[in-house]
């Protein structure tokens, strides 16, 4: 956090009261779907696991007959267009230029799931009940989202990061101070195996002594050659020296995962959240690592959907395929539906 820039911090505090305010009293609209509404947020600016927990979300409602869709806003996207409909289909890959990183990643791991990039989720919820009868809506990055009515919303934490009353922009990084937690019947702590998660539950405790508070932690799943889009054996990269890039929120949290799951880590570069990389820039990173004797670069899935077409590198380049682990699954999933079936009813 920097001290200097406090009084701007304070300066937009003001700011989101006033626009909570409006919209409490009615001189903004909140609007609701037919559908119930799920929405997936957190108190700060990426970085705290949140793609995952969508993705965690929709298999749960799918498994339980549910049919979802997933609202985006699509951030950091090159597309123009005020609304684009990624339809469900076996096998599909989302254009990460034409809906965003987040949202194209989504796309390739919930095939069956419709994905509406739209800034106005409303109008976006709507085209997905018209068109694919959905019976619920996950709102991806809503907890800010005030101009849709949710019917729960969940509030992703970083366990490796600190938040506190007064880590508001531009001094820290929180969209919004600590009361906001009020609004979140459920809370997930995520990364809780990188960081003693004690601390930031009782904090939450503090400012929500009735929120459902779930540890939850990241599992390597596999990984994947980015070109070819094959199945790698970890067994096999693990005893090799590798090289890491990232461009997420937090690059620190993956680079520690790596080394976590056993890789032997010689090399790491961090890119900005978001950032789209060019050809040169893969092939300079797998230039740097070869000559570190790495035989492999790791990256996100949601930097592998972000390489440039006309990538080439004397070095594989794999994707670390990554699922949300909740050890108290079984009370999320039934604290979860319980929000939905009353929402339902």
């Amino acid at each position: 956090m920097n001290p200097f820039l406090l009084p701007f911090s304070a300066g937009f505090r003001l700011g989101v009261a006033l626009r909570h305010a409006a919209y409490r009293h009615g001189w903004f609209k909140t609007r609701r779907l037919a559908r119930p509404v799920v929405s997936v947020g957190n108190l700060t600016v990426g970085g705290t696991g949140k793609t995952p927990l969508v993705a965690y979300v929709a298999r749960i409602l799918m498994s339980r007959g549910w049919m979802p869709s997933i609202l985006t806003r699509g951030y950091a996207r090159r597309s123009k267009a005020a609304l684009v409909v990624v339809p469900p289909g076996e096998g599909r890959h989302g254009d990460a230029r034409e809906i965003g990183d987040e949202p194209a990643l989504l796309a390739g791991m919930l095939p069956n799931v419709p994905l509406i990039v739209c800034a106005d989720r409303f109008r976006g919820g709507q085209v997905a009940e018209e068109r694919f009868r959905v019976d619920a809506h996950i709102l991806d990055d809503g907890f800010q989202h005030l101009a849709l009515a949710r019917d729960v919303d969940l509030v992703a934490l970083d366990a490796t990061q600190t938040i506190s009353s007064w880590g508001l922009l531009p001094a820290g990084r929180q969209r919004e101070p600590l009361t906001a937690l009020q609004r979140a019947p459920m809370v997930v702590l995520t990364r809780t195996d990188s960081a003693d998660p004690e601390r930031l539950e009782e904090l939450v405790r503090k400012f929500h002594p009735a929120a459902g508070i779930f540890r939850s932690h990241t599992k390597l799943v596999g990984c994947t050659d980015a070109r070819s889009n094959t199945a790698v054996a970890v067994e096999k990269i693990r005893p090799q020296k590798v090289a890491a890039f990232c461009a997420i929120g937090n690059p620190r949290a993956f680079f520690g995962d790596l080394r976590r799951w056993g890789f032997n880590l010689v090399g790491e570069d961090a890119f900005p959240d978001h950032h789209g990389y060019t050809g040169n820039e893969i092939h300079e990173l797998a230039a740097r690592a070869r000559r570190s004797g790495a035989a492999a670069l790791l990256t996100t899935q949601k930097d592998a959907v972000k390489l440039s077409p006309d990538w080439t590198t004397p070095l594989p380049v794999l994707a670390c395929a990554i699922e949300l682990q909740i050890p108290a699954a079984e009370d999320f999933e039934k604290t979860l539906l319980s929000y939905l079936k009353q929402a339902r009813s």
